[in-house]
């Protein structure tokens, strides 16, 4: 319903008692008034494109904190320690086990996340920090 609104708002087909205006902080609305000059779009245009980059990667966020949840505690270690850069093999050494089951591991991270490849994970993971996993010994 949001998003069938919203596109009917962007193609000015909502009556105007229907559009939301909000406050912006004058720093912002500089900021926006900026974009709108730097593309030649409107500043209604720039507003939209990025409440809806918002939602999207609030959406995204939540998505991957919700694959994150569904995660044995040692596929988590597995995973922040694939996000800090470390290769199969220094995973499983510093785990203290085999190197088929990091791969198993990472098969069922990838699968739980929906995903293809470690340089995915990393790519949907990197705003998080995984430093504590980086100074704590697991074995």
């Amino acid at each position: 319903m949001v998003f069938l609104r919203h596109l009917l708002n962007r193609l000015g087909l909502l009556p105007v008692s229907e559009q939301r205006t909000y406050q912006l902080d004058e720093q912002l609305h500089d900021v926006i008034v900026e974009l709108a000059q730097q593309e030649q779009r409107p500043i209604e245009e720039i507003h939209a494109g990025l409440l809806a980059a918002a939602l999207s990667q609030r959406n995204t966020s939540n998505e991957a904190w919700s694959h994150w949840e569904s995660l044995t505690p040692r596929e988590q270690d597995v995973t922040a320690l694939v996000c800090l850069g470390y290769k199969n093999i220094e995973i499983a050494d510093r785990l203290g086990v085999s190197l088929p089951t990091i791969k198993t591991h990472i098969r069922n991270t990838l699968a739980k996340f929906q995903l293809h490849s470690k340089g995915e994970l990393r790519m949907i993971l990197q705003s998080w920090n995984f430093r504590e996993w980086d100074r704590t010994p697991h074995n």
